[in-house]
């Protein structure tokens, strides 16, 4: 085999080029497991925590199943282009933010989303620590941050490994993970009487709307953040109902029952001790002793370094799309420094509710303008030739590499949200537009709305600059 044959089969897989037919590997399984693995890491107990402190039990269950599938479907609307066309969301933003919008976005918002890896990170560590201290064994204050840094080189090594490695590491581990985390709301209902979790109030004062519409923009913020890293491993899928299922059913429904299940532990712990913890293996030993605590063991350690891997993968996938000379390898380890960094220092763990709200804020109008880009302004029509800046086809190069209309809507969209909707630093409500949209929401509808207006005017043509360049249909 040619080396320049090797180089195309590694950047196939890695998103500089699109990935043919024949190339794929997952099909709906392998996408489904994947997927899960990346998204039911110990989060979502801590999502789930949070949300209990604000809601009843029947309003946590609203609140996370109602408006993480409504958001997650629309968000999973362009996996449809990804899977028939082989190539990523990112690619397809080129069109929408330009070559270096997308180079500057794509980093910004993978920055941000590495946060999310130093939180499992962290939970990781305390879980582990809690467990030996369960055990006799107290392990000294320097072990934290060791074992914080210990979970994301495991996970550096599987991404290093690709899709393959990935797709066979969630094989076995989602599918124990799936039947954990049935145990566990079994073990939680069984735990403490089950009317006592069913008429639980929450000890928070306030109006119970703004409460309701708090915890949902925390969910909110949740669905967003699979939003920009969603419609990269689509890409593999066989088939496009494959794509679409395999991603759609993990971020809307596996990933919302996991949150749940925190939520309903912590509501259980609770009622037990009279205090709230988003920590799983102390909230399993406390409602079932250190038995059980065993299996919140393996339960921690396998998610959290399985979406270690994931997450790295994807996420430099997103790097990539915006510079697609630098190596994956390269950009791998970078990662690693960088989140074990923001374990060992706890800067995220330490602001996790506002750190949420502030990627999502980014996240929203991307979201919003993809929608609307994709079904309504450019009607599902992409130029892969310009999309791949390939030679004397330089129409997503827009002004000075930067589509004005998209980083203009964009920053609109984030600025006007933080200053007349929501703060999510300060937790300041603004408007009463907010106990309709929440912040984040307002972000994506938002910013889709202009964007839509922008077409309906001479920036049509400004925006619309690929149609002579042609050729998917």
């Amino acid at each position: 085999m040619s080396k320049n044959t090797d180089y195309i089969k590694q950047e196939t897989v890695t998103g500089v080029v699109p990935m043919l037919g024949r190339d794929r590997v997952y099909s709906f399984i392998d996408l489904f497991l994947a997927t899960s693995g990346f998204s039911i890491a110990t989060w979502c107990y801590t999502q789930g925590a949070l949300v209990a402190e604000s809601l009843s039990f029947w309003q946590l269950l609203i609140n996370i199943f109602c408006f993480n599938i409504v958001w997650i479907i629309i968000e999973c609307v362009p996996v449809l282009f990804a899977t028939r066309y082989g190539i990523d969301l990112w690619i397809w933003l080129r069109s929408v933010l330009g070559n270096k919008g997308v180079a500057i976005i794509a980093t910004v918002i993978s920055l941000a989303n590495f946060g999310w890896y130093a939180v499992a990170a962290n939970l990781f560590a305390t879980s582990m620590v809690q467990l030996f201290a369960l055990f006799g064994i107290n392990l000294p204050s320097f072990a934290t941050p060791l074992l914080g840094v210990l979970c994301v080189v495991l996970g550096t090594v599987i991404a290093l490994g690709g899709p393959e490695v990935i797709k066979w590491t969630n094989r076995f581990l989602v599918t124990a993970l799936l039947i954990v985390g049935g145990v566990v709301v079994v073990l939680c209902f069984t735990a403490v009487p089950l009317k006592d979790i069913v008429n639980y109030k929450p000890q928070v004062e306030g109006s119970s709307l703004a409460n309701f519409m708090l915890s949902a923009e925390a969910n909110v913020a949740f669905a967003f953040s699979w939003s920009t890293q969603a419609l990269v491993m689509p890409r593999l899928a066989k088939t496009e109902r494959s794509g679409f299922w395999g991603t759609a059913i993990p971020y809307g429904i596996v990933a919302p029952f996991f949150v749940a299940a925190g939520g309903i532990m912590a509501i259980a712990t609770f009622i037990r001790t009279g205090a709230y913890s988003d920590d799983p293996t102390y909230m399993l030993s406390t409602l079932c002793g250190p038995a059980v605590a065993l299996l919140s063991l393996l339960m921690v350690a396998f998610a959290n370094i399985g979406t270690q891997g994931t997450g790295s993968y994807v996420n430099c996938m997103i790097v990539k799309s915006g510079m697609p000379k630098v190596s994956y390898k390269l950009l791998v380890l970078i990662a690693m420094v960088y989140v074990s960094f923001l374990t060992v220092t706890g800067l995220v763990a330490d602001n996790f509710a506002a750190f949420i709200s502030l990627a999502a804020y980014i996240q929203g109008p991307v979201i919003g303008m993809s929608f609307v880009d994709y079904l309504i302004v450019k009607k599902r029509k992409l130029s892969l030739k310009s999309a791949y800046n390939l030679k004397g086809h330089d129409a997503y190069r827009f002004t000075g590499g930067f589509n004005l209309v998209g980083i203009g809507v964009l920053v609109i969209s984030f600025a006007v949200a933080m200053i007349f909707v929501y703060n999510p630093m300060t937790a300041a409500i603004h408007s009463k537009i907010f106990l309709i949209t929440t912040g984040s929401g307002f972000t994506a509808i938002f910013g889709g709305l202009l964007y839509y207006i922008a077409s309906l005017t001479p920036l049509k043509k400004y925006m619309l600059r690929d149609r002579n360049d042609l050729e998917i249909v």
